[in-house]
């Protein structure tokens, strides 16, 4: 058990969560943004970050620093709290980034430990080999050899106080993902970031992304807090999160500024291609695009970045206030209207709905059928699964979306997209959802599929299916000995009873 991480609330595979970081004497409360600071190009001062946005933790180059004329000596003899003025918890990366991009660096992997240690560093990262996405699997198994080996090795270095990540690699192949997973959890290290996913995101395969970071998840205890590396625009916090990740690090905010991008929860803007501003911080509702376009050079770069981690940090909070309130799939599925990657993200992650529903809570808020998709989420799982546990009295059943019949010896509530209520349940989560009129075929195909559950666990009750309309796509999926009787088109029905 990882002391240092415990789960407050959770919805499907998000959650809230507490990481203690002994060194700084700090909890971080999860999903948590790490802005990336660069030692050398400050574009918001960790200070800033603190007091005007209320970062609690950034995230840092280590090896930037090591080789750092400027910044080497005065980091070990200052420490990185005083160096970069801040109170919260400061992450180091090792310079896996910079081998990947340059094949060497000029450190062993126990030096850039022992250097993160003497800065001051409250959560350090050995050398890991990120393989690229795509790349060919007898390199991704030898790259993710030498990974384990290292993270083997960094249990043994005196690191202090300070926690350790345990880099996750394997490329886009999610045996070796979930192989990689479940060696770094089996060690003494403490966070687990999902590397080398950054061309996934740029590329916009976010289903791919999904899937790695599901198979890392299955190699991982729930106790295993998650950072996705390089995750920092906002659009994608809400599928990241409901994914199982807890932290996520930007430099977005800095680099789409430095090229004046403009960061929302459904994209990116060029400011040059803006009349108004979408958004109600205080850099959009101080300025104009035109003022902002006007302004000098480093100043509109400052203050775009400003907005970037304002509309980002605000869509955080936004996803940790629908994980407490049990609406994060419905934030979800608002969010993955933006793009249609986002779609198949959060079509790959329904995949996993067994999964998901494990750690779904069994009450939450209101059940809103939002899309087809809404049809696979975890609750609609959950319910087909239990229909084999509940109890059938009578020989024969009704299934009704109107009224009851005393022809039949019981009548439960026949209701889409879970299929049958008992009327026990009939006023429980989520089988009191809110739904449109025109729910569309998925739901009613959902709705059969439960109607099959519960007819192969009682083989002996002879079943009949009442329906308003259900299309031909549905009835074709109910068992052969099913009756099934129609109340009128659907348009006529007053509402499932």
């Amino acid at each position: 058990m990882r002391e240092c991480f415990e789960i407050r609330d959770t919805d499907g595979a998000g959650r809230i969560g507490e990481l203690s970081v002994p060194r700084a004497d700090v909890t971080v409360e999860t999903p948590a943004l790490m802005p990336v600071i660069n030692p050398h190009l400050r574009t918001v001062d960790p200070a800033t970050l603190e007091s005007d946005f209320g970062a609690e933790i950034l995230i840092t180059n280590g090896y930037i620093l090591y080789q750092s004329e400027e910044f080497h000596e005065q980091a070990l003899e200052e420490g990185l709290a005083d160096l970069y003025d801040f109170s919260g918890a400061i992450v180091t990366d090792s310079g896996s980034f910079q081998l990947s991009e340059y094949g060497e660096i000029s450190v062993t992997n126990a030096e850039i430990l022992e250097f993160q240690r003497d800065i001051g560093a409250d959560i350090g990262t050995p050398i890991d080999i990120p393989t690229p996405p795509d790349a060919a699997r007898e390199r991704a198994e030898d790259e993710l050899k030498t990974t384990k080996s290292r993270l083997e090795a960094a249990g043994s270095v005196d690191v202090g106080e300070m926690l350790l990540n345990a880099p996750i690699q394997g490329s886009t192949y999610p045996d070796l993902r979930e192989s990689a997973a479940t060696h770094a959890y089996g060690t003494a290290l403490d966070v687990f970031p999902v590397g080398a996913v950054v061309p996934l995101m740029n590329g916009y395969r976010y289903a791919e992304m999904i899937e790695v970071v599901r198979a890392a998840k299955r190699g991982l205890g729930a106790d295993a807090p998650v950072h996705l590396f390089g995750a920092g625009h906002p659009m994608m916090f809400a599928l990241a999160a409901a994914a199982g990740c807890d932290l996520f690090d930007s430099a977005a905010y800095a680099l789409y500024a430095r090229d004046g991008r403009y960061l929302t929860v459904s994209g990116t803007d060029h400011l040059d291609d803006l009349e108004y501003f979408p958004c109600s911080c205080p850099v959009c509702t101080d300025h104009t695009p035109a003022e902002l376009r006007s302004a000098p050079e480093a100043q509109r770069e400052t203050l775009l970045a400003r907005h970037n981690l304002h509309v980002s940090y605000r869509e955080l909070r936004t996803v940790k206030q629908a994980i407490r309130e049990g609406a994060l799939f419905e934030l979800l599925e608002r969010r993955a209207r933006s793009h249609p990657a986002m779609v198949d993200g959060y079509r790959e992650l329904l995949d996993d709905a067994a999964a998901l529903e494990q750690s779904d809570p069994v009450s939450k808020a209101t059940f809103f059928y939002l899309s087809a998709d809404s049809a696979r989420r975890p609750e609609v799982h959950r319910h087909h699964d239990r229909l084999a546990r509940l109890p059938v009295s009578g020989d024969r059943v009704l299934l009704s979306a109107g009224g009851d019949n005393s022809r039949f010896d019981e009548t439960w509530r026949l209701r889409a997209p879970f299929g049958p209520v008992p009327p026990a349940l009939s006023d429980s989560y989520p089988l009191t959802a809110e739904r449109p009129e025109r729910l569309g075929r998925a739901g009613y195909e959902a709705a059969a599929e439960g109607v099959a559950r519960l007819a192969a666990a009682n083989p002996d009750t002879t079943f009949a299916v009442a329906h308003w309309g259900w299309p031909d796509a549905a009835l074709d999926r109910l068992p052969e000995d099913v009756e099934i009787l129609s109340l009128g088109p659907e348009s006529e029905h007053p509402d499932d009873a």
